[in-house]
């Protein structure tokens, strides 16, 4: 009988088909299942936030541990083999119990005392809910508040956090998804701007102007700009691109440039003056979580503070239709919308 070796079988295979099998560590599992779903071990490690090496010896802790070859790579990612599937459809399984498991011991808790842990998109997160977190966390002092900041939307289904407010509308049918709102946009300009470049009246004057954007991996921005500029080369008008709001907005506030924010950033507290020029863009706010999320306690808690804290009806720059921002203090029936925003750190805004 041939040996591995005169059948052409490769090393690495020789040396798992020896291994002695065993079960392998949860975690390498769960890394090496981010793999199979990001295409890539680079997609993959950008999204856990960890280095492309420490994913790699995830992966191959799994293969040795159970002496098979899970995943074959290639220039353009990786490709799961035959047994490749039958362990990750098993982890999967495992994954859905975990969660499961999980829940179950939350639920346990009739107090509300523990972590909950809230991801929401980095301008609102700043702005607005890291502000009113204080009341919550005043109305609930033996809970711990995990806030994530970030502007890519965390998955509350793998249980990145409890819930997670975002701007793009989640897809996956598994998911409780609630509207909190919607955000009105308006192009705005500093006074020193527009003293020193003037005030464009049409869309059309806008070539001439120095254009801040904020890139980040909502498509909607590029497509206002190919449909605001057709046939003009950003590198002719972006005067500068960041990927955060709060850098957006204070770029804007100091007078770098032209650029789009909600219509309640003008009262915010830099002096910013919002130009009609027949451009108006929204972008709905939808608050996620885990369909059995709603069962434990502090979670529920806060989803439903969540839905008050962007109440269209005391909030009117949420509302669906369309308010001027010089308009928004006579639809305001709160305490003067100065107060409502003196609180925020630094006075920072946006979406």
């Amino acid at each position: 009988m041939q040996s591995e070796m005169e059948r052409g079988v490769p090393n690495s295979e020789q040396a798992l088909h020896g291994t002695r099998r065993r079960t392998p560590d949860w975690d390498a599992v769960r890394v090496s299942l981010e793999v199979v779903r990001k295409g890539s071990f680079r997609a993959a490690a950008e999204h856990l936030r960890m280095s492309v090496n420490a994913v790699r010896r995830r992966v191959d802790e799994v293969e040795n541990s159970l002496g098979m070859i899970l995943l074959t790579r290639h220039v353009d990612g990786v490709r799961v083999t035959a047994e490749g599937e039958q362990v990750f459809a098993a982890a999967v399984q495992m994954e859905a119990a975990s969660f499961g498991l999980m829940q179950a011991s939350n639920s346990a808790d009739s107090d509300l005392s523990g972590e909950v842990r809230l991801a929401v998109t980095e301008g609102l997160g700043t702005a607005w809910i890291a502000p009113r977190l204080v009341e919550f966390q005043r109305a609930n002092p033996n809970l711990i508040i995990d806030l994530n900041c970030a502007m890519r939307s965390a998955d509350v289904l793998r249980m990145e956090a409890d819930v997670a407010i975002q701007i793009t509308r989640p897809t996956n049918p598994d998911l409780r998804l609630v509207k909190l709102g919607r955000l009105h946009f308006l192009p705005f300009a500093a006074p020193s701007y527009l003293e020193t470049f003037g005030m464009p009246k049409t869309i059309r004057d806008l070539a001439n102007h120095r254009i801040l954007v904020q890139a980040d991996d909502n498509a909607q921005w590029k497509e206002l700009y190919d449909r605001l500029f057709p046939g003009i080369s950003p590198t002719r008008i972006v005067a500068l691109r960041t990927n955060v709001s709060s850098a957006h907005y204070w770029s804007i506030a100091k007078g770098a440039g032209i650029g789009l924010l909600p219509t309640y950033a003008q009262w915010v507290g830099a002096e910013i003056v919002p130009l009609d020029l027949g451009i108006h863009e929204t972008i709905d706010i939808w608050l996620t979580y885990h369909p059995d999320a709603k069962r434990i306690a502090r979670v529920s808690r806060l989803i439903d503070w969540a839905i008050q804290a962007f109440s269209p009806q005391k909030y009117p720059w949420f509302r669906d239709e369309f308010i001027h921002s010089n308009d928004l203090k006579n639809h305001y029936r709160g305490e003067p919308l100065g107060n409502v925003f003196n609180d925020f750190p630094g006075k920072t805004a946006v979406a």
